[in-house]
């Protein structure tokens, strides 16, 4: 495993880091991961060379910050945690504080290493507004409840708003994949400008890229919901799982490899967060973390995606 640090984190961060959300009963991954089975998948990533940890209070209402603390036992202060608050137009300082108190008493811990926006709302919708919400986030890390701060789900126009403030945040995590490079353009442009990497979430696409999909898979809720999952995407997109698993096997080894590799490798990635409520699968995407992938790959890999994204947009 391949590790790097950031300012303020004075931790090894390991390049792939594992998302938590999938660890506690959610609307989107339904209450199929026990508490027993969350503690296996934690320790398997601790077992793997994972020293990050991606977790927010709206998993679960705070059940994936528990389980997780519990997990890490004894590891979890040398452990590196992220979580996040859910900003509301109405919420002041104090529920900022109180959110981060909360989230702090779950995971059994004084601190979290980053801590960040989970979303930046409809209502932070002009620079003053955006201005406040810096103010709140840098009170909670003079506070010394939070080592850095930073930001998830924002787009151009939402750091536009955030003006010079922007760089006071360390990283945007984001969705980004073979499947899925939105975050590519002008966002990428403004955070590189801004001195911030990217968090890559679901580099699989939620596990579309991983593994074939069988009918429970299709099931869950936040699949069903995922377009890449509708009728008229589905087919092309297995295109590009095709061309993942193909490359798996002239390597040999794991399709969520090959995917998960190929985001280590664009720019501006920072670390790849992956989920999973199995600890067997975090022995197979583990290994993404030291897989160098040839030129030759990884332009057949782009290639494929390239493709993908062009039928998308004519959609």
């Amino acid at each position: 495993m391949k590790y790097s640090r950031i300012e303020g984190i004075e931790k090894d961060w390991s390049r792939i880091t594992l998302g938590c959300w999938q660890i506690a009963p959610s609307d989107g991954w339904g209450d199929i991961c026990t508490g027993k089975d969350a503690e296996k998948v934690v320790r398997a990533a601790l077992d793997q060379g994972i020293t990050a940890f991606d977790t927010a209070e709206g998993y679960g209402d705070g059940e994936s910050e528990r389980r997780l603390g519990k997990a890490l036992g004894l590891q979890k202060d040398s452990a590196i945690i992220i979580s996040k608050i859910w900003p509301e137009a109405s919420q002041t300082l104090k529920d900022y504080q109180k959110a981060l108190d909360d989230s702090l008493k779950a995971l059994g811990r004084d601190y979290v290493d980053l801590y960040l926006i989970h979303w930046p709302g409809n209502f932070f919708n002009n620079p003053e507004k955006s201005t406040l919400l810096t103010e709140h986030m840098l009170a909670l890390k003079q506070s010394g409840k939070a080592s850095t701060i930073g930001i998830s789900n924002f787009k151009a126009g939402d750091i536009k708003l955030l003006g010079n403030n922007a760089k006071k945040f360390s990283l945007n995590e984001v969705p980004y994949s073979l499947l899925d490079r939105g975050y590519e353009g002008e966002t990428l442009s403004l955070c590189k400008h801004n001195n911030m990497q990217y968090m890559a979430f679901s580099p699989t696409a939620q596990g579309l890229l991983a593994r074939p999909m069988k009918t429970e898979d299709l099931e869950m809720p936040t699949r069903k919901m995922n377009s890449l999952f509708q009728p008229s995407t589905f087919a092309k997109a297995k295109e590009v799982w095709e061309t993942v698993r193909i490359i798996a096997n002239e390597l040999g080894c794991n399709p969520i490899e090959v995917a998960v590799a190929w985001v280590l490798k664009q720019e501006n990635i920072f670390t790849a967060i992956v989920g999973s409520r199995k600890p067997e699968q975090v022995e197979e995407f583990a290994p993404a973390g030291d897989l160098e992938l040839s030129q030759e790959h990884l332009a057949r890999l782009t290639e494929a995606s390239n493709a993908f994204s062009a039928v998308k947009v004519r959609d």
